[in-house]
């Protein structure tokens, strides 16, 4: 059985502006990347049918990726192969259009040419209207998640510094994979949404088991902060771990969602490494011995 031991870190070396100025630096870059998609695209982040709206089938054809593309008078916004047992040359298509009716006779038209086309399965179409409330109830859930996160901590330690790290962490840990699907092309979804209120809950939770045994617990702060890492890091790579192997798994039977679930999670996870024993603890340490308590 493999044992995975955490190396303690000497954390003397370092200043706190030293530990605060890398995640920092990067929480600044994926402002940033965010900032500029939205000046470019409209939106943050690029939005999933479920948010946009559109038309998606699934065709069974012999023709290729390409030539189903050039079939439709549309654009598709993406073509996938499905590559789940039983389930040979067919395709999933996604359009920002509503009008189904006129997508089916156009794939039933156009990729007769090149071979068989059958569509396999019609999913009901998502107007933009209703895309729109989608999204606004998914950003209201992440907000009062977060707020919920954000009153917890306050309630937990009463004092302003430790609480506000947690809120911070937090706080980055969104906004990194946020940049990250907006520079790789994932689409914000209501798979993609779940993802990251389970940052949320990641975060909060070795945050705070930081915060307990540096705070409420006896020992050096150091030792206090070895502990913790003992406990946060070891939960932290596992999942790192399941969500990596997830989805790689699911990138190679074709399951898109999961997929982009399980990079979403990983990306978030590291940082939250990031975030917890690095700006955290810098927050932490100061108000230990430099803060004035309250």
């Amino acid at each position: 059985m493999g044992y995975f031991d955490v190396p303690e870190i000497n954390y003397t070396r370092y200043s706190n502006r030293q530990l605060a100025a890398v995640p920092l630096a990067v929480l600044a870059v994926a402002l940033l990347v965010l900032t500029g998609s939205f000046l470019v695209t409209g939106t943050p982040v690029q939005l999933g049918m479920d948010f946009a709206g559109g038309s998606e089938l699934t065709v069974q054809t012999t023709s290729s990726e390409e030539e189903i593309a050039n079939a439709f008078d549309e654009e598709p916004e993406s073509v996938q192969a499905v590559t789940a047992p039983d389930t040979d040359n067919q395709y999933i298509i996604q359009f920002t259009s509503t009008d189904l009716s006129s997508l089916t006779e156009q794939a039933e038209q156009n990729l007769e040419q090149d071979g068989d086309a059958d569509i396999v399965q019609l999913e009901s179409t998502v107007s933009e209207s209703f895309g729109s409330q989608t999204q606004q109830t998914a950003l209201l859930g992440i907000a009062v998640a977060f707020l919920g996160m954000s009153v917890l901590a306050f309630l937990l330690f009463r004092t302003f510094v430790p609480s506000i790290a947690i809120v911070v962490s937090a706080f980055s840990d969104i906004v990194i994979p946020l940049a990250f699907m907006a520079i790789t092309g994932i689409s914000l979804s209501l798979g993609t949404v779940a993802a990251l209120l389970m940052l949320i809950g990641y975060s909060v939770d070795s945050d705070i088991l930081l915060n307990n045994h540096i705070l409420r617990r006896g020992g050096d702060f150091y030792e206090s902060t070895n502990r913790a890492m003992e406990t946060g890091v070891t939960m932290t790579v596992t999942s790192m771990t399941a969500m990596l192997v997830m989805g790689i798994s699911a990138w190679l039977f074709g399951v898109e969602l999961l997929a982009s679930i399980g990079i979403i999670l990983f990306v978030g996870l590291a940082a939250d490494l990031m975030n917890t024993y690095m700006l955290n603890l810098s927050l932490l340490r100061w108000y230990k011995f430099e803060g004035v308590r309250s």
